[in-house]
């Protein structure tokens, strides 16, 4: 007799859902092909067994402040006459076909009319979908691309594009030069990006900057365990589950970012 497949859950095969379906054939990254110079940079030089490095090794990355210098320069000047911007994260593994992807494209469109110039990290997915609805709304459509050990490209909707070779110098320029942060679903890198953002608010390095998470469902589970856990034991405050809303509305991320732009500058964005 035929058995049916059946998963580790015990649900057949055939009765797996559409999306999940779906997810198990999101592009992946490739292979790595070459060494990075964020790999070089955070490469311990000290070998166990071995003795320090010597003047050789310390030499070397004296030399590369100067290009994080140098960085950090081109950075600003791409940057810095953009106008009020809002950066855009989330997943790369994401097609064009995607309720979220579709809902991203929307929510920067909007914001686009609304003022805002849109910052993305410049690649595939989420950011392609942002930098789609800034183009859209003819407002700057900004990528700010990262060297990764492998390919890759920037979008096709990106109009200023900005190369960096090192993380903590592109995720500098996502802060400095934007006024709110819209998260849409993503992996590691996301969560990268929204708990720095937390960090700096609840310490007060920004203040009264906006984080706005889309999708109330992919965020569920994580809220959930920030409020029963981290809450519960006392390790963040009340006022710290403040710092960001969620929704599932491009609406109303463009009213609560609309919102707490005008209190802090008294004035609509390009006004």
């Amino acid at each position: 007799m035929e058995t049916e497949s059946r998963g580790s859950g015990g649900e057949t095969v055939e009765a797996r859902s559409e999306e999940a379906r779906a997810a198990a054939e999101r592009p992946t990254p490739p292979p790595a092909t070459h060494e990075t110079e964020d790999e070089r940079f955070l490469s311990s030089p000290v070998e166990v067994g071995v003795r320090p490095p010597g003047e050789r090794a310390l030499a070397r990355d004296a030399w590369r402040v100067f290009r994080i210098m140098g960085e950090f320069v081109e950075g600003f000047e791409a940057l810095s006459q953009q106008g009020p911007c809002v950066s855009f994260f989330g997943s790369a593994r994401a097609w064009a076909t995607d309720q979220d992807y579709l809902a991203c494209v929307e929510t920067a469109r909007r914001l686009g009319e609304a003022g805002f110039g849109i910052i993305t990290g410049g690649g595939p997915g989420i950011m392609e979908a942002a930098n789609q609805g800034a183009r859209e709304a003819g407002v700057p459509s900004i990528g700010c691309n990262i060297e990764l050990p492998f390919e890759q490209g920037t979008n096709h909707f990106v109009d200023i594009s900005v190369d960096f070779r090192y993380f903590f110098v592109r995720k500098t320029m996502f802060v400095k030069y934007a006024e709110a942060f819209v998260i849409f679903p993503g992996g590691f890198g996301t969560m990268d990006e929204l708990f720095e953002s937390l960090t700096l608010i609840q310490t007060g390095k920004i203040r009264d900057f906006p984080v706005v998470l889309f999708g109330t469902e992919y965020w569920a589970g994580l809220m959930g365990w920030i409020r029963e856990t981290m809450l519960e034991k006392g390790k963040i405050s009340e006022d710290d589950l403040r710092i960001f809303c969620i929704t599932d509305d491009p609406e109303e991320v463009v009213r609560h970012i609309l919102e707490r732009y005008r209190a802090m500058n008294g004035r609509a964005p390009r006004s």
